[in-house]
């Protein structure tokens, strides 16, 4: 099955995802050393794209991503 998207963005999480990083004074490498730990593999290159809206967050990376920066998926999500 072909990804269709209307628009040009991949993810509605990665400007969340690079407001929480730099709050808690992480470097995207520092980030993705941290993911490792939970055996989610997102080098700092995916990192840069994932949050310019470049790539695609998949749902274990979005809760990865939320223990390691100490937020919900919800907010990540923008719903809260």
């Amino acid at each position: 099955m072909k990804l269709v998207l209307d628009s040009k963005e991949r993810n509605i999480a990665g400007f969340r995802v690079k407001a929480a990083r730099l709050q808690n004074k992480m470097t995207q490498k520092e980030l993705s050393v941290k993911l490792e730990t939970l055996a989610i593999y997102i080098d700092r290159a995916s990192i840069s794209k994932l949050e310019q809206q470049k790539r695609i967050i998949t749902d274990i990376e979005l809760i990865g991503l939320s223990q390691v920066l100490n937020v919900s998926v919800t907010w990540l999500l923008g719903l809260e």
